[in-house]
């Protein structure tokens, strides 16, 4: 019998019994940016013709929440669970490793997506949104979430301590996040910095689930989604990797 069932409601549980964390500071903080900025950017920027700015800005917002917490699930659950010992609870019942990957990331997508829908809504009243393909916003959500929640099981499995984990996030996955289009259109950057930005595999998240919203985009939906299902399938395949060999989490 698979105890994958059992892993993910473990994982879910963990994040839903501390909601106030988990789920309500990502809210306020990202209402706190839509206020800001729009009040500073809406009468200077317009990205699209038919688009206010802080609409634009809000299918940003929450494609950056659905990331950044399907990260920290995967990342912190494991890295406290090495701290603590109790990942030897985790690792002792014969769990095949595809069960152990698949549990944590489908927990990090679980946050991720509810998260994401907590700070849609709380946005919807300040300003009018278009939902002009709602199966593209689905699938970019999701598998955004994906891969995050497995660079978080990569960064969770290779991290000692927990300053090890807030430092990978706060070096590769915010800078990664915020030079990725969510507050701007990448045309309005110089010719050098447009070209790098089409090496950041959060773009093609940001920029493929902002079209869901406004059927418009600065790169065609279908190549984003190919961008981000390769990148998906090498994240994927590192960690599995990792958990078949108990890479610092047998010793």
């Amino acid at each position: 019998m698979s105890g994958l069932p059992t892993l993910l409601y473990k994982e879910v549980l963990r994040f839903w019994k501390v909601s106030t964390q988990t789920i309500g500071a990502p809210v306020l903080t990202a209402i706190l940016f839509l206020l800001i900025f729009s009040h500073v950017m809406e009468e200077r920027v317009r990205i699209y013709d038919a688009v206010p700015y802080a609409a634009f800005l809000v299918p940003g917002l929450v494609m950056m929440a659905v990331l950044q917490n399907a990260f920290a699930n995967s990342s912190s659950s494991l890295i406290q669970s090495k701290i603590t010992g109790n990942i030897i609870f985790v690792l002792l019942p014969p769990f095949a490793y595809w069960e152990f990957f698949a549990a944590y990331v489908l927990a990090a997508v679980v946050r991720g997506m509810v998260v994401g829908t907590a700070v849609l809504l709380v946005t919807l009243p300040f300003v009018e949104m278009a939902f002009r393909h709602p199966l593209w916003i689905v699938a970019f959500a999701f598998a955004g979430s994906a891969v995050l929640g497995a660079l978080g099981m990569v960064a969770g499995i290779w991290a000692e301590k927990i300053d090890q984990v807030a430092a990978f996030q706060n070096f590769l996955i915010m800078p990664l996040t915020f030079l990725s289009g969510v507050f701007y259109s990448i045309h309005t950057l110089p010719a050098f910095w447009q070209g790098l930005s089409h090496f950041n595999p959060f773009f093609y998240m940001i920029d493929g689930f902002r079209y869901g919203f406004f059927g418009v985009s600065d790169v065609n939906p279908v190549r984003s989604l190919a961008v981000v299902a390769v990148f998906l399938g090498l994240v994927s395949g590192l960690t599995l990797a990792l958990l078949k060999r108990g890479y610092k989490l047998r010793h």
